[in-house]
């Protein structure tokens, strides 16, 4: 279990202000820190090493906060909370489907910072619930294990914050999941008011794995309640296997 004394936290900051305020918060509050000053020193860092959780500015010279963080993820599920000095909502909607796990917008107080920081590592330090590794429903395949989801064979590209969603209405399927728990679960607590947020990403989940995005057969809206993950649509028709048998 990841305890105050135990994380290790990487600020990727070009900024000596914030670094230095950051830096001396964090290790007030025992956090072992450690500082890139940009984007290329930190994927260098975080290849190299462990760390629990990254602090990585957005609007860095050269390499800026969005590409360093798909990089990450291209090896690494290290939680990852922006800061950014942009309030823009499709700023952060981007950040967020780049794989970033949460945000704070600068400036920001240190309690704020601090309380998202122990949100998750919480988060990254708890069981993953049990689902089954591969679901198949319809003509969708799921594959929990390698984080893909497949129609009739062919991989549906998701974002990371497409499939995260997804991912908690399939492994809860049959249940009503309301929007406020898919928006704490997916960004954090603070979002649960973030209504668009979740929209935007069930608005593309739908173009990206309905038959017909205006009828959904997968995704199913229950008014003033939240969002199920039913099947609602007819069966594949299994292969005729009438010539093998023979």
């Amino acid at each position: 279990m990841i305890s105050d004394h135990s994380a290790r936290i990487l600020v990727v900051e070009d900024d000596p202000r914030y670094v230095r305020v950051i830096k001396i918060n964090l290790e007030a509050s025992q956090y072992e820190v450690a500082v890139a000053p940009n984007g290329e020193k930190a994927i260098e860092l975080i290849a190299e090493d462990h760390y629990d959780l990254i602090l990585l500015d957005v609007f860095m010279p050269g390499m800026d906060g969005y590409e360093v963080c798909r990089r990450i993820r291209g090896f690494s599920n290290v939680p990852i909370i922006f800061l950014t000095a942009s309030a823009d909502t499709m700023d952060k909607v981007r950040g967020l489907d780049d794989g970033a796990n949460d945000y704070i917008t600068k400036p920001f107080s240190m309690r704020e910072l601090l309380a998202r920081i122990r949100v998750q590592l919480r988060q990254s330090d708890s069981p993953v619930p049990s689902s089954p590794p591969v679901l198949h429903v319809g003509e969708l395949t799921v594959d929990f294990g390698k984080k893909r989801v497949y129609r009739l064979g062919v991989e549906i590209k998701l974002t990371h914050t497409e499939y995260t969603v997804f991912a908690l209405l399939a492994r809860q399927a049959g249940h009503v999941l309301m929007p406020e728990y898919l928006l704490s679960q997916v960004w954090g607590p603070g979002h649960e008011n973030d209504g668009q947020l979740l929209w935007q990403v069930i608005h593309r989940l739908r173009q990206k794995i309905e038959p017909d995005p205006a009828n959904p057969c997968y995704i199913q809206t229950r008014a003033s309640v939240g969002y199920i993950f039913e099947y609602q649509g007819p069966q594949p028709t299994p292969p005729d296997t009438t010539e093998l048998e023979h």
